[in-house]
């Protein structure tokens, strides 16, 4: 390793979150959970189709209602035709940060089931399962992997051809981990991983808490 590469690992190595820091398990888990965060800071840098299906080839294998899979993404690929479109779907707040993302995915889902054309209640949950399946085999690869609902949902519909039978979920961008400083700062100041609550908070045995 040259001295240059050395000094540039010791750069990004100094930048890594110590998760322990962070993140504090009340139960003994995988800590492939623990470790999967939403950076925003991404270097500009392309990754390459493969990489990207790999992701999706992930999200393809999530849970499902009646293994009806209604999971749909739509992407546009740094330096393409597409990126224009998809990046002027972002807030502008959103934008200060994905300009440096490599892709950008607009996750929707079919709101009906495929063997009888009946509501699927649960088209959104399904959706949600399989782009925490994305979220972390990008986590696994070391890439930025960030959901948002900060873009036009209208717009995303029209300019997205997105039909009535299918639903606009959310919006991800994906990249190579950047330097937090190169960040706005209000968002730098952001840009380490997040808590959660505690589970007396989110689960009631019997019934919902009063």
């Amino acid at each position: 390793m040259t001295a240059k590469q050395d000094l540039l690992k010791g750069l990004f190595m100094a930048d890594v979150p110590n998760m322990s820091k962070f993140r504090k398990p009340g139960h003994d888990i995988s800590p492939i959970f623990i470790n999967r965060w939403s950076p925003r800071a991404m270097s500009g840098e392309e990754i390459s189709k493969e990489e990207l299906m790999r992701l999706f080839e992930a999200a393809r294998w999530a849970p499902s209602s009646f293994n009806n899979q209604p999971w749909r993404f739509l992407y546009a690929m740094r330096n393409t035709g597409h990126w224009e479109k998809f990046f002027g779907l972002l807030s502008v707040n959103n934008q200060s940060w994905c300009k440096n993302a490599a892709a950008l995915i607009v996750t929707v889902s079919k709101k009906t089931f495929d063997f009888n054309g009946k509501p699927a209640r649960t088209h959104s949950h399904d959706t949600g399962a399989a782009w925490v399946s994305l979220a972390l085999q990008g986590s696994f690869m070391g890439l930025v992997v960030h959901g948002m609902q900060g873009f036009d949902y209208d717009r995303a519909k029209t300019e997205l051809l997105v039909s009535d039978e299918h639903q606009v979920e959310a919006m991800i961008a994906v990249g190579r981990p950047g330097n937090k400083y190169d960040l706005p700062f209000a968002l730098e100041q952001r840009e380490f991983p997040s808590d959660r609550r505690k589970l007396e908070e989110i689960v009631f045995e019997g019934g919902f808490a009063k």
